[in-house]
Formats: structure tokens, sequence, C-alpha cells
């Protein structure tokens, strides 16, 4: 699948060639055959490729290089005069009319396209900013990969606050896609940047993002109970010593990179979603782990781990970070995504956001 992937990007980048090498074989087919034998198909062919891969000038010079080409070829033969060649020609020309106009019904498509993709980007960098580069001695990188190409932002968040208790960060995953899981995802985070300021417990901070998911279902009647949930993972690094904190609500388990040592970090008890906290009367389980200097702290969505290669296999990215070091969390997230691409052949069928936290030395 991968070898087929690469032969169709190796196509793709030599397409322009398409017209030029279907003329070559008109004129080939013509020379080579009887004189009652025509190829008019490839000519028409070869400038209604010229559509969608070259520029409006390169697709009439495409149509006038057939015409001129189809006409030497009828005086070779003789039939320079006859119906059969006028006809031929005039088709020629009439297919040359209609490629410049599907060139440019493209071209104003392409830039139609283009400027809803600037629209989302910039919707993205709003909604989804790029987290603070360092805060203190940690230092942050966050990739978002959306499942849809020419998406830039879907069901997937994460939010790096510095607050009077320390940095503190969360990862969700917001069930469901389109219009809704974005409006989830905003007030996800815009809850978040606010309380995370204010509430001086992880628990509380918990809480009110509880609160106001319930809260939106109550309002807006878009998402059911059993619909409107986000699995998430709350941290805080406290401003002083060497451990990390985190909330788990029904949120695959982050890894911990210790020297040549990676695990996950389970919670201490299974939570239920945020949204759901209403089914679950038991006190929010707040687990504390070292996070000595060095350490490197990895969220994801389930996007990461529930990509299948080929086999049916499921990613696992224990195995891409044993054994290896890095010199920072970008370098981390840029070998795990290539990695995972290599994996999954390039497919992707769910969003997939990773936040990488690294305990460095204040003055490296």
């Amino acid at each position: 699948m991968a070898r087929l992937g690469a032969a169709w990007k190796w196509v793709g980048r030599r397409s322009r060639l398409l017209p030029a090498i279907l003329l070559l074989i008109a004129v080939s087919i013509d020379l080579s055959t009887p004189r009652t034998v025509s190829a008019a198909a490839l000519y028409a062919a070869a400038i209604l490729s010229a559509a969608p891969l070259l520029s409006l000038r390169g697709t009439v010079l495409t149509g006038v290089v057939a015409l001129l080409v189809d006409w030497m070829m009828f005086r070779y033969f003789g039939y320079r005069r006859s119906a059969i060649a006028i006809s031929e020609l005039i088709m020629v020309a009439t297919v040359t009319v209609v490629a410049g106009f599907l060139n440019r019904v493209l071209y104003h498509r392409k830039m139609q396209l283009e400027s809803v993709r600037d629209i989302a980007a910039a919707v993205q960098l709003a909604v989804l900013p790029h987290p603070p580069d360092r805060i203190g001695p940690l230092r942050f990188a966050a990739r978002y990969e959306a499942a849809q190409a020419d998406a830039q932002i879907g069901g997937d968040l994460y939010v790096v606050v510095d607050t009077p208790f320390g940095a503190r960060c969360v990862i969700g995953d917001v069930r469901g896609k389109g219009i809704g899981a974005v409006r989830a995802v905003a007030l996800g985070i815009g809850t978040f940047r606010e309380a995370a300021l204010h509430e001086p417990t992880l628990t509380g901070l918990v809480e009110r993002l509880e609160q106001a998911l319930v809260l939106e279902a109550q309002q807006s009647g878009a998402l059911t109970e059993l619909e409107g949930f986000v699995t998430g993972v709350v941290v805080e690094f406290p401003r002083w010593g060497d451990k990390v904190r985190l909330v788990n609500r029904g949120h695959p388990a982050p890894l911990l990179i210790v020297g040549d040592t990676v695990q996950y970090v389970e919670p201490g008890r299974r939570s239920l979603p945020l949204g759901y906290g209403a089914l679950d009367a038991a006190p929010e389980c707040v687990d504390t782990v070292t996070f000595p200097e060095g350490a490197t702290l990895l969220l994801y969505t389930d996007g990461l781990i529930e990509a299948r290669d080929e086999t049916g296999t499921f990613y696992d990215p224990i195995g891409k970070c044993t054994g290896h070091r890095y010199a920072d969390p970008d370098a981390l997230l840029d070998a795990l995504i290539a990695d995972h691409c290599r994996h999954t052949g390039g497919r992707r069928t769910d969003d997939m956001a990773m936040l990488a936290i690294t305990h460095a030395p204040i003055n490296p």
C-alpha cells in the first residue's frame, strides 16, 4: 500500500506532461496505421486533459498544437480538403474552446477552495492556538492532524495556560463531527482558559468544565444525554518540585518517558467522560506522578493509537518512543507523526492531536 501511494505521488508530480504525451501517442498512431485510421480521440483527450493540469495559456497552446498537427496529418495523407478533415479540425477547435472554458471554471473553484482553507486556518489559529514554547522549566510542543485532508480543525482540542498554581494543560476529544464538535471545542477551550486561572484545585477545574458542557447541552439541545461528552486529561505542573498531577476523564492514558523507560500513566480509578459526571457519585481521582528533569509527558487523542495498518494492527507509540532520545518535544512529535504515517500508509480515519511536555533545565 505504501509503495502504491508513493507511485501515485510520482505520477502526480509529472501529470502536467500528460497532454504532451497524448499528442505524441496520437501522432505515432497516425503515422503507423493505415490512412483510414484517425487518432482524433487522442487529440481531443490531450486538449481536455490540459484544462485541469495547465494554465489557460497552456490549455490554448495545447489546442493550437493539436489543431496544427492534425491538419499536417491530413495534408500528409492527402485529405487536406476532404469533408472528413474539415469536420475533424472543427471538432478539435471546438474541444479547444470547451477546454479553455473548463480551465477558467476550475481556476475559480480552486481560488474559492484556497479562500476557504485560509479562513479555516484562521479559525484554527483563533480556536486552537499554538501553546507557548516554554513556561519555566517546561517546554511544550503540539500537533494537530485532521482526519480530512482539507480540514483544519475538528473535534480534538488542547490548551496550555500559565497560572498562579503552575502550568496547566488539557487535551480532549469531543464525540462527534462537524459544527457541533467545533462548538464544543471552542466551549471547552474558553472555559478551561478562564477556570484554570482561578480554580485552586484540579477537581474544581474539572467540575467547571463539566458544568459548562452540561449547560451547553441543555441550552442548545444540539447534544443529547448519550452523545454530549468529551474525554480528556487535565494536567497540572506545580511551580515547585518534580511532580505532575493528572485527572483522566475517560481518555487514553498519557505516556511518561523518563530516560529509556516508557510507560502509560494509567488513572488510579476509571472515570466517566466529561458530560457524564452526574452518573458517577465517586470523588474525582487526582493522580500524582514524579516528573524529573529530562522527562517528557505525551498527551494524545485516540486518533494516534486507534490507527491501523493494512493488517489491522493498532499503532503503538511505545515502540517508537522506546530506545530513542529526542532533543526536544518538537522532535518527538515529528518522529511520531512520520512513524504513524508509515504505519497507516498515509490513511487517516480520525482526528489526531498530540501535546508533549518536557521538563528541561531552566538554563540549558
